[in-house]
């Protein structure tokens, strides 16, 4: 067979690890018709948040290993009702809150305490991986893209009877003109959060998915001289 074949090939690798981290976004938001007493609720409201946060932050043995919190945000509308009539202004004033949990046992508890505060509404919570974590599992997985796509080429060559194959070229999705880029290599996919049941003492539980992480690259092979 003549050693100018060339077989182009798209390896691909997927692996699911357990998260480490999950970030809860929490909101602080009232309105009023008084701009004085809306800002002082979300105030009093974001205080409090503060200062359980603060308990339990510690960056390095957690539960709280990070947070955030953005300046209280005041703004103004005159709302319409159903038959177009202006209704009186109203105020509004909120704060956002963001929290990385190491201990999902306690995300979950003061989770149930923050609803508790009068105005917090719980937003979303993202579940990750550690930065170092995920930068081992995102090699991991590029490292068997690569095995996968030599053993696509050679699957091909030994199907034509053609011998061994060596790399020639080995590229990010796209990179090699052979397909439009892939999606990107790791995904975060959040559990969704179940309502927590009516009364005092409630506890939200949130069970945190896997963290999928997908490395794809395009790769073309020759034949191996003789």
């Amino acid at each position: 067979m003549n050693n100018d074949v060339e077989i182009t090939v798209r390896g691909s690798h997927r692996v699911h690890a357990p998260a480490e981290r999950g970030t809860v976004a929490l909101t602080v938001a009232l309105e009023n018709r008084s701009a004085e007493s809306v800002f002082a609720a979300v105030a009093q409201s974001a205080e409090i948040l503060t200062e359980r946060i603060r308990r339990l932050h510690d960056p390095v043995s957690g539960p709280v290993t990070w947070w955030s919190a953005r300046r209280l945000e005041t703004w103004a509308r005159r709302p319409w009702n159903q038959d177009g009539k202006e209704l009186p202004l109203k105020h509004h004033a909120r704060v956002r809150f963001q929290v990385k949990f190491r201990d999902f046992d306690a995300l979950s508890r003061f989770t149930a305490d923050a609803i508790e505060v009068h105005g917090v509404e719980v937003d979303d919570t993202v579940w990750t991986l550690t930065e170092k974590r995920r930068d081992a599992v995102v090699s991991d997985v590029r490292a068997a893209a690569v095995r996968d796509a030599r053993a696509r080429a050679q699957a091909y060559a030994d199907a034509l009877a053609l011998g061994p194959v060596v790399p020639v070229a080995i590229a990010d999705p796209g990179m090699l003109g052979t397909a439009e880029p892939a999606g990107p290599i790791a995904e975060f996919r959040s559990a969704a959060m179940p309502a927590a049941p009516a009364g005092g003492g409630r506890q939200v539980s949130l069970t945190p998915e896997e963290i999928t992480v997908e490395q794809q690259v395009d790769a073309r092979f020759r034949l191996a001289p003789g």
